[in-house]
């Protein structure tokens, strides 16, 4: 971001004085360093200070030096550094002999911004390597470019004693360094050497004859991994659980132990080099993996891989039915180390990497914990006693149409702001049960938490009031009111209620808060309406029903739902959601058609859970009606013989994209919905029928045509009903612009097809980049639907 413009330049011979104050992501990423040096280039006298309002200086010198000064603090900041604003103003006159880093104030509300976790930079990866440096082989080489910040930070101001590297005291050689205003560590907070820094050790149970009673236990944990262990290895925001990712025996074993079904498991390699041979790497997907953030990137996977002599190849285990593999770069030392520097034995390349928990439960990040909670999935754990203050998981992004798609927004990006279109109010919004993130706002600026997880676990709803606290305490928001889901029984809207204190707690609807959010990441004021498409899985309606495929008319003040996919029955709840020909069976019903024995979701279906069905259908019992698009990919997965039980969340979605990647390139046929009038007394809203489509898919099933191409007929079909409603809301409602949201468009076949579709038809589109399309970025929506602030506030 770019600051105000400097104060204009000063003409005259006598010395100037002026108090200058940074705010942004400004502290921990050698600011005040950079400021000492651009200060005594210029000759100028003064100091230099971290405050919780932001950096402070005051500088004095001739007017002209004062002037470039401040015409330069900005451009040319240091690469970690986001300069927000830069307020100065002239001072008296004090004289002075040197420029000189007051130590830190205290006190007051907090207004700066702390910097994420960053990967290792290329300096201290050469030291690593350096048999002559002392910080060679040093698992926790840092300095004011890279490293842990926001999860050792304790309180603000940012510096030592105010991060979980208080209890390391600087050996002299560090100290040195840390005083140096040339050096690079100058003033580096998380600053260490084997002599002073944290200490890593190889926890394993059994005799002393281990390998993890081994002396180095990077040698150990290495050994240990190469022999088929699981390996829990403490990381900046958590504990991971570690294995070959090219042994079968132990891929499966992580994935039994962990109660994972066959959700895909991520692999850290040493470079993309490892993995090219596996997967397309594009210039925006190698900026990811090689940047700052190093999120976990997913990665299309090539087709039909050549293993050239040496080339690695996963487990079968590792991503089971996916079209993707979730590819991650090192991003600390202790996993250079553990994957091997040049001249090391040879060990496991290619890692899983996965967060330390059970599934369903928050990531693990306190050592006597993770002795106990992950003594069931580790065989040994990889350990140092540097604390973990905020737990962050990796973050998961994709590359849609050349622009990065966050799926999971954590590690590397929080706790980042994001910049909002219009002030709001000081608020707490706490999001959805599911991929729960909550956000913190106040002005033009909004705090997306960490990745906290889903809150059905006890544990989880634990974390979140950790989190809570800790991201208010960080950026001095106090909310004045709370923000929640519509839906009766969300842990989070319930947490909002029992904690709000007297504060007013808003309800937004679930969809309504999808769009919002795409609306605000994009800049827009609200003062038009945008045509939202909103397709997920799950989201309480107002009329009591469960929606999920919604054309709303939508901006901050309200919405108007202009259609929504016709309703179907969902039976036995969350049961249809893990059993997809459940779903199927719904529809099919739904559309009249026979659900004869020759269909694979009838074939799926035992006989007497399909006699039980078949009542509960008939008569209504445990029948949500649903309008959730999500539900109908899980449908015509089902259908097609994709997938018919799901082991995690859009399981069955996920594999019919995979399967509509290998569809003929020439069959362009789409499949047909039905668009309905509403009658009297249906609410208003058009109606998209999808019983043309299932009548299709059963037709071209026994005319011979393969699951794939089943599966991009349907891709297509639903991207043209994207096209004709948004068609027809212009028509009748003269708007322009559409916000594709939900985490159904976390699938990039089809927003792609809706995207290019809609821009051929000279609609602005409107896709998230800052947030997650899906529950994760819902807080932000909530937010600025219930805290904007309007000019009679």
């Amino acid at each position: 971001m770019t600051a105000p413009a400097s104060p204009d330049v000063v003409t005259g011979d006598g010395p100037l004085r002026r108090r200058v104050v940074v705010r942004g992501v400004v502290q921990g990423v050698g600011f005040r360093p950079y400021v000492y040096g651009l200060a005594t280039e210029l000759a100028l006298v003064g100091h230099v200070t971290n405050t919780p309002e932001g950096v402070v200086a005051e500088v004095e010198g001739s007017a002209a030096a004062v002037t470039r000064f401040c015409e330069r603090l900005a451009p040319q900041a240091p690469p970690l550094a986001v300069v927000e604003s830069v307020h100065h103003q002239e001072v008296p006159v004090m004289g002075g002999e040197a420029f000189t880093i007051l130590a830190s104030r205290t006190g007051g509300p907090a207004r700066t911004l702390v910097s994420p976790d960053t990967a290792t930079c290329a300096d201290c990866l050469a030291e690593l390597a350096d048999p002559a440096d002392r910080r060679h082989r040093h698992p926790f080489v840092n300095c004011t470019h890279c490293g842990p910040r926001f999860t050792i930070v304790t309180g603000l101001p940012y510096d030592r004693a105010h991060t979980t590297m208080a209890g390391f005291p600087l050996c002299a050689d560090c100290a040195r360094e840390y005083g140096d205003p040339a050096d690079r560590r100058f003033h580096a907070q998380p600053v260490a050497c084997p002599a002073c820094g944290p200490r890593l050790r190889l926890v394993t149970p059994g005799a002393s004859g281990d390998p993890g009673a081994s002396e180095d236990p990077i040698a150990g944990a290495r050994a240990l991994l190469a022999r088929g262990a699981i390996l829990a290895v403490k990381g900046l925001g958590g504990y991971h659980l570690a294995c070959d990712a090219t042994d079968e025996t132990a891929v499966a074993l992580l994935r039994r132990r962990k109660a994972r079904g066959d959700k895909p498991f991520a692999v850290m390699a040493r470079g993309t080099a490892d993995v090219e041979h596996l997967v397309r790497i594009g210039p925006e997907e190698r900026c990811l993996l090689e940047g700052g953030v190093r999120p976990v990137v997913l990665l299309r996977r090539r087709p039909d891989p050549a293993y050239p002599p040496g080339a690695l190849r996963p487990a079968d285990a590792v991503a089971p039915g996916s079209p993707d593999l979730g590819v991650l770069l090192p991003y600390t030392p202790l996993h250079q180390l553990l994957l091997g520097l040049p001249g090391d034995p040879d060990g496991p390349r290619l890692l899983v990497m996965t967060s330390g928990n059970v599934s369903g439960e928050p990531i693990v990040t306190d050592d006597t914990e993770a002795l106990e909670r992950l003594a069931p999935l580790a065989d040994a754990w990889l350990v140092h006693d540097r604390p973990i203050q905020v737990p962050c998981d990796d973050s998961v992004v994709r590359v849609c149409d050349s622009e990065p798609l966050l799926i999971r927004r954590s590690r590397g990006y929080a706790p980042l702001p994001v910049a909002l279109p219009l002030p709001v109010r000081p608020a707490l919004a706490v999001g959805g049960d599911l991929k729960n993130a909550f956000c913190l706002g106040a002005g033009r600026k909004a705090w997306l938490s960490a990745h906290i997880g889903d809150m059905d676990d006890l544990r989880t709803q634990g974390a979140f009031e950790g989190a809570v606290g800790q991201l208010e305490s960080i950026t001095g928001v106090r909310p004045g009111l709370l923000a929640a889901d519509r839906h009766p029984g969300y842990r989070s809207a319930g947490w909002a209620a029992r904690t709000a204190g007297g504060r007013p707690v808003t309800r937004v609807q679930h969809h309504h808060a999808h769009v919002a959010a795409a609306m605000a990441e994009h800049g827009l004021d609200g003062t038009r309406r945008v045509i939202g498409v909103a397709f997920d899985g799950t989201g309480h309606g107002d009329d009591g029903a469960v929606w999920g495929g919604e054309f709303l008319l939508a901006d901050y003040d309200g919405f108007t739902r202009f259609g929504h996919l016709a309703y179907v029955p969902l039976p036995g709840g969350d049961a249809a959601v893990r059993r997809p020909y459940r779903m199927a069976l719904s529809h099919l019903r739904a559309a009249g058609l026979d659900r004869s024995a020759d269909l694979p979701c009838t074939a799926a279906c035992p006989p007497d859970e399909l006699g039980i069905l078949e009542k509960q259908l008939e008569r209504g019992l445990h029948c949500v009606p649903t309008s959730s698009m999500g539900r109908l990919f899980d449908a015509v997965s089902s259908l097609a013989g994709v997938c018919q039980e799901a082991g995690y969340e859009a399981q069955a979605a996920v594999e019919l994209e995979a399967a509509a990647l290998h569809a003929p390139a020439a069959d362009r046929t789409a499949y047909d919905f039905a668009l309905c009038e509403p009658g009297p007394g249906e609410g208003g809203a058009v109606r998209a029928d999808p019983a043309p489509v299932l009548a299709a898919v059963v037709r071209d099933l026994r005319a011979g045509h393969t699951a794939g191409t089943v599966a991009a007929r349907f891709h297509r079909g639903v991207a043209a009903l994207v096209r004709r409603m948004c068609a027809l809301a212009r028509d009748r409602h003269g708007l322009d612009t559409v916000a594709l949201t939900g985490g159904v468009f976390v699938n990039t076949l089809l927003s792609t097809a809706c995207s290019a579709a809609l821009r051929e038809d000279g609609f602005t589109v409107l896709r998230h980049r800052l947030v997650p399309p899906g529950d994760g970025g819902l807080a932000l929506g909530q937010l600025m639907v219930a805290a904007r602030t309007t000019p009679t506030d």
